[in-house]
């Protein structure tokens, strides 16, 4: 069955949408104020693991129907721990507690009161933040309708807005890049994509994707592969041009505000600049439309994983406990979030990418049973390392060894790892076959 245009427009800009959180506004702003001078190539690395990536992992959990399948690849306890892990990092344990908490902490406690109760603002901002999301969550099959019809245009009409009048009227200056930016600009613009956590998420919301066609009628694996490819791209080319013009505002104030804290103080920089106090309504409007559909998205996939591995329990009961359970760890707050955040993504990240690049090469390596485990496995191993290492937890003798690799001082140690994983796995496969047929 052919989709209309239409449709085929609202599950791309759902797709934006459950990409488009908070990790999403507060990073490109950032990164263009500190990379200053150097901002093309750092953009261009943030675009690799915050576009391209995210959208060939759509594209890959659509094709092998689930992470779960594509973890098996690799081995039937792996495929269970790694899709429990990121469903539950991303989920209740950091993504949403985190999409759900900058928000308020960015873009309304400023501007209240300076006495004011934070905490119980916080409670209740919180609160009916995600009475909202469990609402929209109960009824995935309206999701296309209610975020592509409200949501998402809403949300673009505010940043293109705020991205036009900072183009007329915002105050410019561009500085030099920080010196973790003019060692290797397009690599540490690379690793900045971590922190969107959206190839992490892509692992998520391919099966959400794959399944909304088919509620639309898109019966056919080939068809709903065609479609996933197409909203994949289109919703690609919106991120990137968003996060080109949210880069741009960060870049072009590099020279006239001092380095912030994160991106979401270089927004609040700028919106206060460019229409004083009535911003604060602007950019807290930004913020939460942009992560309670995040939000949404997580709640919903999450759901619906868990719905069918543990079947005595519903999915409304799962979304009903995640809500809760996102609710409280959210009202710890962001830094304790954020303090955690860090070391978890570098451990996973690693190991989505290889996973992902490993699937969209599965024709190639065919019935070689030793490729998905040496190669996943093996950056697994260096990845855990280098982020327990990282959190400062050092392992002695390992660490010293992982750290040693070339390319990890730049966060790369794990590519040669997996490099000489991945050729020792083609090589043992290729033994075994030949044995066989001998």
């Amino acid at each position: 069955m052919k989709l209309t245009n239409k449709k085929m427009l609202l599950v791309s800009f759902m797709l934006f949408s459950l990409f488009f959180g908070a990790g999403n506004l507060i990073f490109p702003p950032f990164l263009g104020q500190n990379a200053g001078a150097a901002t093309i190539p750092a953009v261009a690395g943030f675009v690799v693991t915050a576009v391209i990536l995210p959208v060939l992992g759509v594209i890959v959990v659509a094709q092998t129907d689930g992470l779960d399948k594509l973890g098996a690849k690799v081995n039937g306890k792996f495929a269970i721990i790694f899709t429990m892990l990121i469903y539950l990092s991303i989920g209740p344990g950091l993504g949403i507690p985190r999409a759900a908490s900058v928000p308020f902490e960015m873009a309304v406690a400023p501007y209240l009161p300076q006495n004011a109760p934070l905490k119980l603002f916080m409670l209740g901002y919180s609160l009916i933040f995600f009475v909202i999301a469990a609402w929209l969550a109960l009824n995935p099959s309206k999701l296309v309708d209610r975020i592509g019809h409200y949501l998402t245009p809403s949300l673009l009409t505010l940043i293109v807005f705020l991205f036009i009048v900072f183009v007329f009227r915002g105050e410019t200056s561009v500085a030099a890049a920080q010196p973790a930016y003019s060692e290797a600009p397009f690599l540490k613009g690379f690793c900045e994509g971590y922190q969107t956590m959206d190839t992490i998420a892509a692992l998520n919301f391919g099966l959400v994707i794959a399944t909304t066609l088919r509620n639309l009628g898109a019966e056919d694996k080939k068809d709903v592969m065609r479609y996933t490819k197409l909203a994949g791209v289109f919703a690609g080319t919106i991120l990137t041009l968003v996060y080109l013009m949210l880069t741009y505002m960060g870049t072009q104030s590099s020279g006239v505000y001092e380095i912030q804290e994160n991106g979401a103080w270089t927004l609040r920089c700028i919106v206060y600049q460019l229409f004083g106090e009535f911003g604060a309504i602007i950019l807290a409007a930004i913020f939460t439309l942009a992560c309670l559909t995040t939000c949404v998205g997580l709640i919903t996939s999450i759901s619906q994983y868990f719905a069918t591995l543990f079947k005595r329990f519903s999915y409304r009961q799962f979304v009903f406990a995640i809500t809760v359970f996102s609710f409280v760890i959210c009202n710890q707050g962001l830094n304790a979030i954020l303090s955690i955040s860090v070391p978890i993504l570098n451990a996973i990240y690693p190991v989505s990418i290889v996973l992902i690049v490993l699937g969209l090469s599965d024709r190639f390596i065919g019935k070689n049973r030793f490729v998905y485990p040496f190669t996943v496995l093996g950056t697994a191993a260096v990845s855990v390392i280098s982020a327990i290492d990282g959190a400062g937890l050092s392992l002695g003798f390992v660490s010293r060894a992982v750290n040693s690799l070339p390319f990890s001082s730049l966060g790369f140690g794990w590519v040669t790892v997996t490099v000489v994983m991945l050729v020792l796995g083609i090589v043992l496969g290729m033994t075994k076959s030949s044995q066989k047929s001998e």
